[in-house]
């Protein structure tokens, strides 16, 4: 076995889960390499695509159909495809969540642990532009992880908050369609990928956050519409985290059921719970999770009915299309995009494009409120960095494309000014620059060169 240490307490409870020739098993796992995984974004390429554009060694993970491991040794969080969205770096199992809960586009969803974007960037790209997705963190700092992620795949229908669940539920009520809570926990799962959890363990173990996690849950449900859909998932082994939390859901709640998961291989059943999934390091090449689906029973009036209680209380800010500034709508003229005038939303001269019948309540705290489309600054619009990932290259007007080994993108990534070759140019104005055609930022174009536009918190470091 590895140089972990692991308490005796903990030792003896995976014996007693799991058996004493499965708990060897696991045992074995510990001198395993951890394993490394990337998920392409479906918005911008496909799975079957994806490993033609890169040199690295890419394997499918079997049960995720857009998600690959990749080698250890390789950096592709250093690569310009990273930053044009392309994929999201995820250890494998934890893909797992938020590929089984069935979001439809038009779905009304709510990552309610969000941080850092893993599961929401997922999510996102289901709902392919329609509909809404809340994705919340109560940490404010884990929350701006969480926004810089979902821009960065493009993922315009977003609100991002930082509320405890119970404001959450008390603004809300019954309004989502699909919520996911991918809870708190004490890490078992991920004692072999990060040492640090097993001090975390230590510090505070299964029974801490137990409570934690019946509270989220018992606020979720609150907010889950009749007919709703609510998936639980830990990165924990624990069944005072797992299938006992599914048991005071389903005792507590008697409008909730639980939907059986079916499983794939190398995937285990719940232990004293039919239904639910279990992920053992030794049995799939991945970390340890949990994961369990319920439904809400009950028809679709009570949840038409909160959503005008809800909305009852917010005060629409849309626009109509003549009541814009002419240097945002000459802008908007730049692009090959439709937008609904009404969306539109500018607070403190910051540009929101909201989504699609939806206003922000003034009760919560927001980091974003749908799309940033940009900044109004002395009778001129400068586009936003988010904005200019929810586009395809054809979809603006005037842009320029490098090759990815073009010295010139990564000078781009790291804020200078391009210059541009006789082929190239003039370009005057405002441009969209791409990397093999998947665009990266907004450049502004003064003949030859481009003035930088890229955001400076994302710069290349």
């Amino acid at each position: 076995m590895s140089e972990l240490k692991l308490s005796e307490e903990y030792l003896n409870r995976m014996r007693d889960l799991l058996g004493e020739e499965e708990f060897s098993a696991y045992l074995k796992s510990f001198d395993e390499e951890r394993l490394y995984g990337l998920r392409v974004n479906t918005a911008k390429v496909t799975p079957e695509a994806f490993p033609e554009l890169v040199s690295w060694d890419l394997k499918p993970v079997p049960w995720i159909p857009n998600g690959f491991y990749y080698e250890g040794t390789e950096r592709p969080a250093k690569d310009p495809y990273y930053y044009a969205g392309l994929y999201y770096l995820q250890e494998p199992s934890a893909m797992t969540p938020a590929m089984l809960l069935p979001v439809e586009p038009g779905d009304r969803v709510l990552d309610l642990c969000g941080a850092p974007g893993g599961k929401s960037t997922e999510l996102g790209v289901k709902l392919a532009g329609k509909g809404v997705l809340i994705s919340n963190d109560i940490s404010n700092s884990r929350a701006k992880a969480l926004l810089k992620n979902l821009e960065l795949w493009g993922i315009s229908n977003i609100c991002v908050t930082s509320e405890t669940p119970d404001k959450l539920a008390d603004v809300f009520g019954p309004w989502f369609d699909k919520i996911l809570i991918d809870a708190p926990c004490s890490g078992e799962g991920m004692f072999r990928k990060d040492d640090d959890m097993v001090k975390s363990y230590e510090e505070r173990g299964p029974e801490y956050y137990s409570e934690i996690q019946k509270e989220i849950t018992d606020q979720a449900v609150r907010m889950l519409a009749p007919g709703g859909l609510l998936l639980y998932s830990t990165c924990t082994f624990s069944r005072c985290e797992d299938e006992e939390i599914i048991c005071h859901i389903l005792e507590n709640h008697q409008e909730m059921e639980l939907i059986r998961l079916p499983l794939f291989e190398g995937a285990s059943g719940g232990i004293g719970l039919d239904g639910c999934i279990r992920l053992f390091p030794h049995k799939i090449k991945g970390e340890g999770h949990f994961i369990s689906l319920l439904r809400k029973n009950g028809g679709g009036a009570q949840r038409t009915a909160a959503g005008i209680r809800e909305r009852s209380r917010m005060e629409p800010q849309g626009k109509k299309a003549s009541a814009l500034p002419t240097e945002l709508t000459d802008f908007l003229a730049l692009m090959n995009r439709e937008f609904d005038g009404s969306r539109i939303m500018i607070k403190n001269d910051s540009v929101y494009y909201l989504p699609e019948n939806f206003v922000p309540a003034k009760e919560l705290r927001y980091l974003r409120t749908g799309l940033l489309l940009g900044e109004l600054k002395n009778k001129r619009f400068e586009p936003g960095q988010a904005l200019a990932m929810t586009l395809h290259a054809e979809e603006f007007r005037q842009t320029i494309s490098w090759k990815k080994d073009d010295d010139r993108v990564i000078r781009y990534l790291k804020g200078e000014t391009i210059s541009l070759t006789p082929e190239e140019g003039p370009v005057k104005g405002w441009c969209l620059v791409c990397v093999d055609g998947y665009p990266l930022g907004f450049a502004k174009g003064t003949g030859m060169a481009l003035k930088n536009k890229y955001y400076p918190g994302w710069r290349w470091q």
